[in-house]
């Protein structure tokens, strides 16, 4: 009895690990120059690919009501809250990062390739917007 107890309960643990080493979830971006945090973001999957949206904005200044007057595409003049900024990236074969996506700042409007990789046991996500040979990082802590 003992025995099977032991095996369903690891076995529990380890499908509750692998969970958490998906970028799926809900997230807390922070900036990387304040160390302010900004949103909660969750992101999501749809047809094998990442799907992220803002659920909520911390920004001491953020205006509920705010929308992304300089996003260029279909998010033109959409609220912050419920905006998609993370549109596609699938995972790399045999690599734990997610590739091939976009990032959009909804700040400046722009959009950038991006690429996600869970680290720290799934307990955060390295989040690197890529522009040409140029990158940028975030570590975004996981809040479920």
């Amino acid at each position: 009895m003992k025995s099977t107890l032991a095996a369903i309960f690891l076995a529990a643990i380890s499908v509750t690990a692998m969970a958490q080493s998906t970028p799926v979830g809900l997230w807390r971006n922070v900036d990387d120059k304040t160390g302010e945090a900004k949103a909660e973001i969750r992101i999501g999957e749809s047809n094998g690919a990442l799907i992220g949206r803002i659920e909520k904005s911390l920004r001491k200044d953020a205006k509920p009501d705010a929308i992304c007057d300089e996003c260029s595409d279909d998010r033109k003049g959409k609220p912050i809250t419920g905006l998609d900024i993370i549109r596609g990236g699938k995972k790399a074969e045999g690599k734990e990062v997610w590739e091939g996506g976009k990032i959009l700042d909804p700040e400046n409007g722009k959009e950038y390739r991006a690429s996600f990789t869970p680290i720290d046991g799934g307990k955060k996500l390295e989040v690197r917007g890529y522009l040409g040979p140029f990158w940028r990082t975030q570590t975004w802590n996981r809040v479920q």
